[in-house]
């Protein structure tokens, strides 16, 4: 007698490897706790062991992410006078160096396959923030020379003073202050001047509202604990976190406005975290007639996050 009783089989969910850094990036593997507070001293407090035993620092503390910041510049980049404004975005360095490093090889397809270096590189960083960081890990690994853009004066002023104490980097970084939010390009790009790429890591909400739920899912599931005021582990001004638009509006107007820059730079580039944002951009893209569009994908650990470049002529 045949059973009627039905079975049924759960399939297991996959589970997502974790990302991997470009293999260039210094920052591979966990971090050498030993190595960084020989580096940079004021790191130690912050150290302790984690629930596995290993070294580790709080990353919903701020004054712990700027102490390992610090501490990364100075061992991997000899940087050790870099600092920034109370509140201002303090960037997770490994992700910053992935999209350098990404960025050489997408100017390597040009090249012959050879990564260009040198000041002759040219990079034009839009919202490069009192952080500067793209443009520092630019000069340091490759040479390049950038022209670093923000809307913020204050940012301007603290990114003069991250790279006045060092001449290899002041020779190399340009900045310019964008007088006008609504504007990308215009006001800065400036007649026939020219640049091999520009990058781009914009604002991810569509509201101060919406940063600060994402703060705290971020510091909830960092601590564990219900967060009813979450203070912002990497900190940010509104304009470095969120846009009318949010991360859709504003790349779609970086587009648009590329567009009549097309002659002035050989690739266009941006960080693009919301993977539902993708096919939006890349419908726009073939709208407006670009040439070529290239999606590389970043990750480091749990995290997704993917680059687009686009270009209009060779």
């Amino acid at each position: 007698m045949k059973s009627n009783r039905k079975v049924f089989i759960q399939k297991k969910k996959k589970q997502k490897k974790p990302g991997k850094l470009h293999p260039r990036n210094r920052h591979q593997g966990r971090y050498d706790f030993g190595k960084l507070t020989a580096a940079y001293p004021p790191l130690k407090p912050f150290v302790r062991p984690n629930k596995r035993g290993d070294d580790s620092i709080d990353f919903a503390n701020p004054e712990a992410v700027m102490a390992l910041n610090k501490s990364l510049l100075s061992s991997f980049y000899g940087i050790d006078k870099w600092d920034i404004p109370e509140g201002y975005l303090c960037p997770p360095i490994p992700g910053r160096a992935d999209y350098i490093h990404h960025i050489a090889d997408l100017l390597a397809t040009s090249n012959k396959a050879e990564i260009p270096t040198g000041k002759t590189v040219r990079c034009l960083d839009i919202g490069t923030g009192a952080n500067v960081i793209y443009p520092i890990i630019g000069v340091r690994e490759y040479g390049w020379s950038f022209v670093g853009t923000d809307i913020d004066p204050v940012a301007i002023k603290a990114a003069e003073k991250n790279i006045a104490a060092y001449p290899k980097l002041g020779s190399n970084i340009e900045l310019r202050h964008q007088n006008t939010s609504k504007q990308i390009f215009k006001g800065i790009i400036q007649k026939e001047e020219r640049f091999d790429v520009t990058i781009c890591n914009p604002p991810f909400h569509a509201s101060a509202e919406a940063a600060q739920k994402a703060s705290k899912r971020k510091v909830q599931n960092l601590t564990r604990k219900t967060i009813e005021k979450p203070t912002l582990n990497f900190g940010g001004q509104s304009h470095e976190l969120y846009c009318d638009g949010g991360e859709i509006g504003f790349v779609i107007n970086m587009i648009q406005e590329s567009k009549e820059f097309a002659n002035a730079s050989r690739w266009f580039s941006t960080l693009v975290s919301k993977e539902s944002n993708v096919n939006t951009i890349q419908n726009f893209l073939k709208k407006i007639g670009v040439k070529e569009t290239k999606i590389i994908p970043m990750g480091q650990g749990n995290k997704r996050s993917r680059i687009i470049a686009w270009r209009f002529g060779g």
